[in-house]
């Protein structure tokens, strides 16, 4: 049977206090809707989000990531509430399949799960050891009855366990049937999606239960659900890496973007954070060291390295206390105490500690490139733009602000003065 998919992200999502909407707070480096919609483009190609609080930005975000995703704008002012969120929406295909937006921890399998079978809705369910506050679904003959809120229920039905997890698959004919039927004839005054669970069961029609794992549809409604989503999505990102190969040394302290990809035998020490599309090949990353959307290959960071953005690193040492920003670099050896932005160094070359590229000119950004061999002293300043060639050697404590040739020895500094007892002198005093 053909899915359509509806995601419900229209919510203001006020307990998260921040200016930003619910559904673009980040959970290992993705915004919460992005994960759901990477789920659900695993089971369908027709999907619609639902949008009414901070729409616009909501919407550009998507577009700027996703292609071929629809819009529906809700009539919150008038039609409240989860079902009014429906309200217009239609769907191309036989069976409708309704996700919430803040629910970034759901996977492909439990998707597919909840749109198996001929019953009329799957509903998804869970079963909780305490189901205090939770409204109970009341299920016969694995069948749904009914819902009921846990101030209406009498004391068998306070003895359920099995609670509403909030997602739908409805046949798209009963969901066209039934969303114009909603009312908001309760204490709230919002229509509720819910309703329709009633509507067919009163009809006579198989409203099945999937029960699923309470884990994968935790909404997220504060800033302490965020961090508690964020630790199970690294765990599992950890998990998968893992398993393809990649060591971790003590991997609760370390952070991997879901963006993030290895390949071959890769080592991450304790406090590595590997952020953003960032690609490790065959590479050691050490203790506390950070990698930023950068590409590393048979490599080695740390401790306390920083590569930032768009670097490429390929057969490089990149020591203790170096940040690399911006920069490829080739068969390079930087042991420590280096910053290196916006540059080409090609292989052999040496850097030595506290040599910086003076890239930043107060308005321009500025290159930097670096040939073979070239050995650079401690303590150095290149000022970009600037090109030394190969086989150079810039001795320690030299400015350099012009172009070398090839071969040169380049050698900045002012004539060393000794003053005889001058210390006793001014202490003397």
């Amino acid at each position: 049977m053909s899915i359509s998919v509806v995601i419900l992200a229209a919510g203001k999502g006020s307990r998260m206090k921040s200016t930003t909407p619910k559904v673009l707070h980040e959970i290992s480096g993705k915004s919460m809707l992005f994960h759901a919609i990477d789920a659900a483009q695993e089971v369908s190609s027709d999907i619609t989000i639902v949008l009414y609080h901070q729409a616009k930005r909501i919407q550009e975000q998507v577009e700027a990531e996703y292609s071929n995703i629809h819009f529906h704008l809700q009539d919150a002012e008038k039609y409240p509430g989860t079902g009014g969120a429906m309200k217009g929406v239609t769907t191309q295909n036989e069976r409708t399949l309704i996700l919430n937006g803040d629910m970034p921890l759901i996977t492909k399998d439990s998707l597919l799960a909840l749109t198996a079978g001929d019953a009329e809705i799957n509903m998804s369910v869970i079963k909780l050891d305490d189901p205090s506050g939770y409204g109970r679904v009341i299920i016969q003959d694995e069948k749904v009855q009914e819902i009921v809120e846990q101030k209406d229920c009498n004391e068998d039905q306070l003895q359920t366990k099995t609670v509403n997890a909030g997602i739908y698959a409805v046949n798209t004919a009963l969901l066209e049937k039934y969303i114009p039927r909603l009312d908001n004839n309760n204490a709230q005054e919002e229509y509720y999606l819910t309703d329709i669970i009633k509507m067919a069961v009163d009809e006579g029609k198989t409203v099945h239960p999937v029960y699923v794992e309470e884990e994968e549809f935790k909404g997220v409604n504060s800033k302490f659900d965020l961090s508690a989503a964020e630790e199970i999505m690294q765990r599992r990102i950890k998990t998968f890496w893992m398993h393809s190969g990649v060591t971790m040394r003590l991997p609760e302290t370390i952070y991997i973007d879901s963006r993030a990809t290895f390949e071959g035998e890769c080592m991450l020490e304790n406090g590595v954070s590997i952020q953003g599309a960032s690609h490790i090949i065959a590479s050691h990353i050490k203790t506390h060291s950070i990698i930023e959307d950068s590409h590393i290959e048979n490599s080695d960071v740390g401790p306390i390295g920083r590569i930032r953005p768009n670097t490429k690193l390929v057969d490089t040492h990149i020591g203790n206390f170096v940040e690399v920003k911006k920069s490829t670099l080739t068969g390079v050896k930087a042991g420590h105490l280096a910053y290196i932005g916006d540059a080409t160094i090609d292989e052999g070359t040496n850097i030595g500690a506290g040599m910086i590229t003076c890239n930043y000119d107060g308005k321009n950004k500025h290159q930097t490139k670096i040939g073979k061999n070239v050995f650079i002293g401690s303590d150095t300043q290149i000022i970009a733009p600037v090109t030394i060639d190969d086989n150079v050697i810039i001795a320690a404590g030299t400015t350099v602000n012009k172009n070398v040739e090839k071969g040169s020895l380049v050698i900045s500094r002012i004539e060393m003065k000794t003053v005889k007892d001058f210390f006793y002198k001014f202490f003397d005093k």
